[in-house]
């Protein structure tokens, strides 16, 4: 990550509380987004995370706390007085109008001439990529095309904040991904705060300097991508973010480091910051995600441990094969993935397998 820490605060939750008659939207809200910051808010449809920019925009009022943008509290300050703008999720381009006067829009009672006014929508364009589009009908757009026009409409008025309110979901699986590494560029270009909602694991993990996971209308864990996937906090947000492995274990001693026992894997040492939850009991579970189980070959040795397992499905993707295999002594099937190289089989269900494996990925929650 590039992003640095040190940036001011651009955005301040201060306990926020949003209620909806007797639903509870937003239930306590305490968080910071910096300057320059690529922030994503992540969760299931209904956590709280499209309220929660829409009270940064100035569209929700909220029923208590605070909501601060660049050090300045928001209460009674209207949408058009708020440093941000917004992109939709389905871009509200005007279709009677052409790409430079949808662009051109929010200038309309901009005191600058009208030469001044057609440089910056030249420029705005040039900025996403639609340089010459400006006469082009809006209509005869592409679904990227009309994202980059509602962009370029967005960042001409300079913002502070750009809020973005999934703005990827209505493109296909290989535009989404271009716009994802677009939106990165754009927004390391221009240098200001952007603030995206999305229910896209995977989006977010990509394009984010840290990522809050959402909830029921709390944060559940605010951390950098890395953090997030690797040390989730609790199982539930493990389970929302990728695909994790989860097999019963239980705490046989605890301190500076913890000796576990896991089915499937046996007893095990791991660091004190493997450990999630600050109560033990039962319901115990270690995780693991695929990528860090790996099949043993002929003539390969595992680098830390290894088990037995039974291959129970195979999944081929082309570039990596995913396998459910079982461990011995554990009652369920794990997922894992191999990278298909050249000269490596495929293996058939009911293969017998050696699972290769390391205590360090593993994290237990409790």
């Amino acid at each position: 990550m590039t992003f640095s820490s040190d940036k001011p605060n651009m955005i301040e939750f201060r306990d926020v509380h949003k209620y909806y008659g007797d639903y509870h939207a937003l239930r306590g809200i305490n968080a910071t987004i910096k300057a320059g910051e690529f922030f994503s808010l992540l969760g299931p449809s209904g956590c709280g995370k499209t309220t929660l920019l829409r009270t940064i925009a100035g569209f929700e009022d909220i029923s208590s706390g605070a909501v601060l943008i660049d050090s300045k509290v928001m209460d009674g300050v209207p949408a058009n007085q708020r440093p941000t703008n917004m992109v939709f999720q389905s871009y509200a381009i005007f279709p009677h109008l052409s790409v430079e006067q949808n662009v051109g829009f929010g200038l309309r009672r901009d005191p600058r001439s009208a030469a001044d006014k057609a440089k910056a929508v030249a420029e705005a364009l040039e900025m996403v990529g639609l340089k010459g589009y400006g006469k082009r009908a809006a209509h005869a757009l592409s679904g990227g095309q009309r994202q980059r026009v509602a962009l370029a409409r967005a960042l001409i008025l300079k913002p502070k904040v750009l809020l973005l309110d999934e703005p990827l979901s209505a493109l296909d699986k290989k535009m989404r991904e271009q716009m994802q590494m677009e939106l990165i560029k754009l927004q390391r270009q221009v240098g200001i705060t952007f603030i995206l909602v999305t229910h896209d694991q995977e989006e977010a993990l990509v394009m984010s300097d840290r990522i809050a996971v959402m909830f029921e209308g709390q944060i559940a864990q605010l951390a950098d991508p890395e953090t997030l996937y690797r040390r989730p906090n609790s199982r539930k947000v493990a389970d929302f973010i990728g695909t994790m492995n989860f097999l019963p274990a239980q705490i046989l001693s605890e301190g500076s480091s913890c000796e576990i026992e896991a089915q499937g894997f046996g007893r095990m040492t791991i660091g004190a910051d493997q450990v999630m939850g600050a109560t033990s009991g039962e319901g115990m579970s270690i995780g693991c995600r695929p990528e860090t189980l790996t099949i043993l070959f002929d003539g390969q040795t595992a680098t830390d441990r290894e088990s037995m397992a039974t291959v129970e499905e195979v999944v081929y993707y082309g570039d990596m094969t995913y396998y459910d295999v079982k461990l011995d002594g554990a009652q369920t099937a794990m997922r894992l993935s191999m990278r298909n190289v050249p000269g490596r089989p495929v293996l058939d269900i009911g293969t017998r397998a050696r699972v290769g494996w390391s205590p360090g990925a593993m994290v237990l929650f409790r």
